[in-house]
């Protein structure tokens, strides 16, 4: 299952996401991974989240960033929910984009396949979205 939270920069995706994985934490049985461009947020999420600071590995594109998304998942086989802070930014794509769709695909693909649910904030306003994309919305 893939779950999108946008807006534009200063609507609260990033307390959304935070509160989100928190709650998560209650009532998941396996485990949460949290992905931030830096570690400004590590203290404001439960102790048994895993925290990544993803500007401390050489991620240049889409096709990277999707390859270390895999490698996540591959070392854990326990991760159930995975939450992405500003994919956009950290896949280096802009929204609007035939590999933003590409990579939502492939990550789709995966949630199916594993049973993962990416929790995924977007820096875009929601009537920019693409259609696409609009099945995935948190309302």
């Amino acid at each position: 299952m893939i779950r999108l939270v946008a807006g534009d920069t200063g609507e609260g995706k990033t307390k959304d996401l935070i509160r989100m994985a928190n709650e998560a934490v209650k009532t998941t049985k396996g485990h949460i991974v949290y992905l931030d461009g830096d570690s400004s947020h590590i203290y404001d999420l439960h102790h048994s989240i895993r925290y990544i600071n993803v500007s401390e590995f050489p991620i240049n594109d889409y096709k990277e960033f999707f390859g270390f998304m895999c490698g996540i998942l591959s070392e854990d086989n326990d991760i159930e929910q995975i939450y992405v802070d500003g994919l956009l930014r950290m896949a280096h794509l802009p929204i609007e984009n035939e590999h933003t769709e590409e990579l939502i695909g492939k990550l789709k693909a995966v949630s199916d396949s594993l049973n993962v649910r990416f929790v995924i904030s977007v820096n875009c306003d929601t009537t920019g979205l693409p259609v696409a994309f609009k099945e995935y919305l948190v309302a």
